[in-house]
């Protein structure tokens, strides 16, 4: 059994830089292998001792003080507290909105979802708006008639122009009062006027949930506006498993026997209040060609389960003519991907079409216990049909990849994950949006000052993190671009040895290879596999960011010579607090493995991360006008 004393004492060693199973605050790899051996390091007086018994028995005060100063700040906010731009939907689904086994059309779902995310985005701009794009979707659950379909919107952040708006849909029981999580979406909104330029005003965040919506709402603009560019760049290099002639084909179907073309004519009905057709309505015409392309495949009838993310190349209006054609692009073993493409003509005698819209929707077919079945294989045509087939194979790794590492919960991911070109974009999102989350977070309790350098730690689930900040009278971007390069953080960092570049991924991202001294009684030097990802603001306000996390590469697996570190979340965040005046600060969410035995926030700031932290403070200012050229264009 683990004592009180003992807990403290290897909360303690935890965050003493000597210890030696740590290698460095710099790298964030921090396990402990037993408490008393943390407790020697204690007695040997390796770390600091003076006060921090009043500092652990005042723990509870600070925590009290701390949560009556957040309930009083949302007293003062008022307990009702909603967001403004914040608009609720609740459809009660009849039979006229279900498909042939009584369950909501998702047709009928993207209406709605489009219909309430554009009235969220026109309360923010108080002027008319038009979708843009809208990221994938996964459907989780289906909707019976009888019930009720509840949809949230609100503006996460506004650009200039364009907006990002969050969705969440839940379906509701009223018999038995069960809800269920349908589906979360996001979608991209455009302010249009005719006669002035759209400026729109700022989203003020003020809960954690906005804060976190907030901050990674430009990352996610970020992956949109390089999304065409990321898609033609991993189909040219990705390593696509060519199984045509593998397949039998006794049991396949001719991908021509699957072709659906159908013309719609835009009605007023169909459109907004400026005469544009409503983003939601194209979808559900999108969804419907689909669906029937997907239903000559299996003879069944197919579910919705995914729709990529997509963007409206164009607007079109009242009065045009949308013409509709999908086609099974590829079939695997339990899914299908339907390719849907939009195109545009106002007069039947033009011979030129517009194309408005392309998406890729993935079906599968339940049986009678709702588990997928197997489906028949597609035989593509030569020529056009061989490529969409080959595409769709790269698209479904692709997708597989981005669901992973985007959409599952942090504490479900392993430190290391595997690094390629068809992951690339979505490793980098995730390591930048896990940082914005983490200084995001409401919770952080300053544990220490010490010449005025700051320690906040923060404990929730199975994470213990902590950041330190300082002031530093140097630029921003100076400190941004000198800290960016981390071949030179041997120069003030004595945990790192030698930084390696291994890989330039491209301007923002870097691969490292990192190796920290041997310390302690350990024999073996630590090396870690590092992603970095370095991110400009985008807005005013926002700070400069450098990312960490570890990834794991063919070229530099595990070796007997070194003992192999990981890093989940890490890395510096840059605020502009005056001319020529940075608040930096240093951010890292810790391993699971020692929190057994870590049962309060721990207080006291390491002699080891002041020494750092001031040798980085003093690396800066000896620095700030010596800037490496190859680090100008970040």
């Amino acid at each position: 059994m683990v004592t009180q004393r003992q807990r403290q004492a290897a909360a303690l060693a935890v965050w003493q830089g000597g210890h030696d199973e740590e290698r460095g605050w710099a790298c964030s790899s921090y396990f402990l292998k037993s408490p008393p051996h943390c407790q020697e390091l204690q007695h040997m007086g390796v770390l600091p001792v003076k006060g921090l018994s009043s500092v652990f028995s005042s723990r509870s005060a600070r925590k009290s003080a701390s949560r009556a100063d957040k309930d009083g700040g949302a007293m003062a906010a008022g307990e009702g507290y909603r967001n403004p731009t914040e608009v609720q939907m609740s459809q009660l689904v009849l039979p006229c909105h279900t498909n042939q086994r009584g369950e909501l059309s998702v047709g009928q779902l993207l209406k709605w979802i489009d219909t309430a995310a554009c009235l969220s985005a026109e309360r923010h701009a108080g002027c008319p708006c038009v979708t843009a794009s809208m990221d994938d979707i996964y459907f989780e659950h289906t909707i019976s008639v009888g019930q009720v379909v509840n949809i949230k919107a609100k503006v996460n952040r506004a650009f200039n122009s364009s907006m990002e708006v969050g969705i969440q849909v839940a379906s509701e029981d009223l018999c038995s009062e069960k809800q269920w999580s349908v589906c979360k979406a996001l979608a991209t909104f455009v302010a249009h006027r005719e006669l002035s330029r759209v400026k729109l005003k700022p989203i003020t965040p003020r809960t954690e949930e906005e804060k976190t919506e907030h901050s990674v709402a430009a990352e996610r603009r970020r992956m949109r506006l390089v999304y065409a560019d990321t898609i033609k760049d991993l189909l040219a290099n990705c390593v696509i498993q060519d199984d045509l002639e593998s397949r039998d084909c006794s049991h396949t179907v001719p991908a021509e026997k699957t072709r659906v073309e159908s013309v719609e004519l835009v009605l007023p009905p169909h459109a907004n209040h400026q005469g544009n057709t409503f983003g939601g309505q194209i979808m559900a015409w999108m969804e419907n060609v689909a669906t029937i392309a997907a239903s000559r495949l299996c003879r069944a009838h197919p579910t919705l389960k995914a729709i990529e993310m997509f963007h409206f190349r164009g607007p079109s209006q009242v009065g045009d003519r949308l013409v509709l054609k999908a086609i099974v692009n590829n079939t695997f073993k339990h899914s299908m991907e339907v390719g849907v493409c939009v195109e545009a003509y106002r007069q039947e005698a033009e011979t030129h079409r517009r194309h408005i819209n392309s998406a890729f929707m993935t079906f599968v077919v339940l049986d009678a216990d709702d588990q997928p079945q197997t489906l028949p294989w597609i035989r593509p045509q030569p020529g056009d049909g061989e490529r969409r087939y080959r595409e769709a194979s790269a698209r479904k790794k692709i997708r597989l990849d981005r669901k992973y590492i985007v959409s599952c919960k942090q504490a479900e991911m392993p430190l290391s994950v595997p690094w390629d070109p068809s992951n690339q974009v979505y490793l980098s999102y995730n390591n930048v949006s896990s940082l914005k989350m983490l200084v995001a977070k409401d919770d952080w309790v300053l544990s220490s000052e010490t010449n005025q350098i700051r320690l906040y730690t923060l404990e929730e689930d199975k994470f213990l993190a902590f950041h330190l900040e300082m002031l530093v009278h140097v630029d921003a971007t100076q400190a941004f671009l000198l800290l960016s390069d981390l071949c030179r953080r041997p120069e003030w960092d004595k945990h790192c040895r030698s930084v390696e570049l291994v890989q330039q991924v491209d301007e923002d991202d870097a691969i490292y290879h990192i190796i920290s001294p041997a310390l302690g009684g350990d024999t073996k030097p630590q090396d870690f596999v590092v992603l970095a990802s370095r991110r400009k603001p985008c807005d005013n306000g926002d700070p400069y960011v450098i990312a960490l996390r570890s990834v794991t590469l063919p070229t530099h697996r595990e070796t007997p010579e070194y003992r192999r570190g990981e890093t989940i979340c890490s890395g510096f965040c840059f605020w502009r607090e005056g001319d020529q005046l940075t608040k930096v600060s240093y951010y890292n969410q810790a391993t699971p493995g020692f929190l057994n035995y870590v049962t309060t926030n721990v207080a006291g700031l390491s002699s080891e991360f002041y020494t750092t932290f001031k040798a980085c403070e003093q690396f800066l200012l000896d620095n700030r006008n010596d800037l490496a050229p190859s680090l100008q264009t970040l």
